[in-house]
């Protein structure tokens, strides 16, 4: 990209004239600490020393021994802007996009290239899909921490909300549904014999039996005689499933015996999906730590009570709102599906760590029934539910009214954010999508508070006026340039 006073941006509109800088996203991208959050977030991509490696050397003064490549190496391309690749997640989450329609918006919206750091507009993708997971990746769950505290700090330096409003809370568990496919047991077992298959492949192992045609028949039975609620046959024709996958187990496990050679990586890959398809096929209805999911071991059955929808696959996500004005304090998620008032002192801890700069700590927390029995895990904090209405304050009664203002808030993080399903790999996956929703849910929540309290971006004026003063200057002095240029021309 050019730099200020090349020849270049003499021909190129900045965008700060491009656009309306009392837009909403204009005005946020002025308020949000930049700054803090490219300190918060440089050091996971700084280059590491390496130890080097020994070389024995003989000149005039003798042999000798040096250490070769043993500094910070300056090799590999240069990294993105952390800014640019914050912002991306900021809007990835607030407006619930993928990756891949995430870049191509980026390139065709003005305002978001402005949010995102760009002095001039770029008709081209910021970067290629796959970075941003691999930022995310690399900032892990203490990184994404820092852009949720980010958007909380904009929110009280703006005076959106006051920080007396930490002290009380409202604190409830959700599920955040993993991206499986229902978990049926003919579906299971056809898809851990053809992972296996194709697993023994990849290792050079050849299989005298395969059960291709029958794997898929048998699963298309299935799915007719359950329909037809035929249980008798369905139950038969999940028999005939189980024994097949048996079969392929016990090949490839004889196999893998008497080949002399496998490679590494692919004996690791083949053995994982074993202990997978094992589990699939001994597991019955009734069993704990049931797995649902080849890809997702990680993925548990929840039962939240719902009518519509009895058991949700995936992970317990606790959040936490203000009390009055309904700002995400909070994000976590909670792997072997533990009882709600058991992840409360986890939850508290996270707050208190994101509002630390604010100089308050919760006090008092309303939940539901679900929290009961606690109080004593959480010392110094007031427990209010309506378990304990007759010894409640007529205070602690009229706070206790709000406590379902945190339902819709959870269907708007679902709706709005993407926290309906969660695409990320593995239990970090489940943890980063978390706290990554309840990011965008707190960008949208200040874009609102924009517009209500009318704020204006700061410094927008003076900024204005630079760049009028700046492409002012720049044609003063291509001007001056071309009458040099001319007079000397004529004067030869």
């Amino acid at each position: 990209m050019p730099q200020p006073g090349q020849t270049a941006d003499f021909f190129r509109q900045p965008l700060a004239e491009m656009i309306d800088l009392h837009h909403p996203l204009a005005v946020l991208a002025s308020r949000l600490p930049w700054a803090q959050i490219e300190a918060a977030l440089a050091p996971h991509f700084a280059r590491q020393a390496r130890e080097g490696r020994a070389v024995a050397q003989d000149d005039l003064f003798g042999p000798s021994v040096q250490v070769a490549g043993g500094a910070v190496a300056a090799a590999g391309r240069p990294r993105l802007p952390i800014r640019l690749m914050a912002s991306l997640l900021y809007l990835k989450h607030a407006n619930k996009l993928s990756d891949e329609e995430l870049v191509q918006r980026w390139a065709e919206n003005v305002v978001w290239q402005h949010f995102s750091g760009m002095r001039f507009y770029e008709p081209r993708l910021p970067c290629d899909a796959t970075q941003i997971g691999r930022f995310r990746t690399a900032i892990g769950e203490a990184g994404v921490e820092e852009l949720l505290k980010a958007t909380i700090d904009t929110a009280v330096t703006s005076r959106a909300i006051g920080p007396a409003e930490f002290e009380r809370l409202i604190v409830d568990t959700t599920v955040q549904e993993k991206a499986i496919a229902h978990p049926v047991d003919p579906r299971l077992l056809e898809i851990a014999r053809h992972k296996v298959v194709i697993a023994a492949k990849r290792a050079g192992i050849a299989l005298k039996q395969t059960f291709v045609r029958e794997g898929k028949a048998l699963r298309r039975k299935a799915g007719g005689y359950a329909h037809a609620k035929q249980f008798k046959r369905l139950k038969k024709t999940v028999k005939r499933q189980r024994t097949i996958l048996g079969i392929v187990l016990r090949e490839v496990g004889r196999k893998i015996k008497q080949m002399p050679q496998v490679p590494a990586e692919a004996l690791t890959a083949l053995h994982d999906l074993m202990q997978r398809a094992e589990r699939i096929r001994t597991q019955q209805p009734k069993d704990k730590n049931k797995l649902y999911a080849m890809h997702a071991p990680e993925v548990e059955c929840i039962g939240k009570g719902k009518a519509r929808k009895p058991y949700e696959f995936g992970v317990k996500v606790s959040v936490a709102v203000t009390h009055r004005q309904g700002l995400m304090v909070g994000a976590r998620s909670f792997t072997g599906n533990p009882y709600d008032g058991h992840t409360l002192a986890e939850q508290l801890e996270q707050v208190t760590i994101l509002t630390e700069d604010t100089g308050r700590s919760p006090k008092q927390v309303i939940v539901d029934l679900g929290f009961r029995g606690v109080d004593a895990h959480n010392p110094g904090v007031e427990i209010i539910h309506r378990g304990k209405f007759k010894s409640l304050t007529s205070a602690h009664r009229r706070w206790l009214k709000r406590r379902q203002a945190v339902e819709p808030a959870i269907g708007h993080l679902k709706h709005d954010n993407g926290m309906d399903r969660c695409w990320l790999k593995g239990s970090m996956g489940d943890a980063l999508h978390a706290v990554l929703c309840a990011a965008g849910y707190n960008i949208r929540w200040l874009l609102r508070a924009i517009v209500r309290l009318g704020l204006k971006g700061l410094f927008a004026p003076l900024l204005a006026r630079l760049w009028i003063w700046a492409a002012a200057l720049a044609m003063a002095t291509q001007a001056r340039r071309t009458r040099c240029g001319l007079l000397g021309w004529m004067l030869r």
